[in-house]
């Protein structure tokens, strides 16, 4: 992706999200909200398998020629996620939904997850959602910010 149609997008995201600020709710009222999008349920189906370890639900909701990226991988498709970040999913307790934005395909979705030892991760996550499937994740996270196995 080139920096330019990068920094539009999250210039987009952080301007989308903004607008919601002044709707306080809290992460149950976003996750309900959520669900009630289009390409909400399936999005919830994500979170859902990865606090629940549920490899089978994962595989259901991700499109043929999926796509994982993140600070840390470009790109990958299903079995390099599998193999390389689905390990973390066991030291995931939770995830909440804090923000969320739908956009006909695209799901933009600030969340933050809790390890089983109660560590705080923050993500900015972007789906593209075709027919019901995952079709591409990025994930970004910033300085400071943990993930499941990082350890911190």
């Amino acid at each position: 992706m080139k920096k330019s149609t990068f920094l539009v997008n999250i210039l987009l995201i952080w301007a989308a999200l903004s607008v919601q600020a002044g709707y306080a709710q809290t992460p149950a009222d976003q996750a309900a909200r959520l669900e009630n999008t289009p390409n909400g349920k399936v999005v919830m189906a994500w979170y859902t398998a990865w606090v629940k370890k549920d490899w089978n639900l994962m595989q259901q909701i991700l499109a043929d020629g999926f796509t994982f990226s993140s600070p840390l991988d470009d790109h990958i498709n299903i079995k390099v996620l599998k193999e390389r970040c689905w390990p973390n999913a066991y030291n995931l307790k939770r995830a909440d939904v804090e923000k969320f934005v739908a956009n006909g395909e695209d799901v933009f979705v600030i969340s933050t997850g809790w390890t089983n030892n109660g560590k705080s991760l923050r993500n900015m996550d972007c789906f593209k959602v075709k027919d019901g499937k995952i079709t591409a994740y990025e994930c970004f996270f910033g300085p400071g910010i943990s993930f499941p196995n990082s350890g911190k």
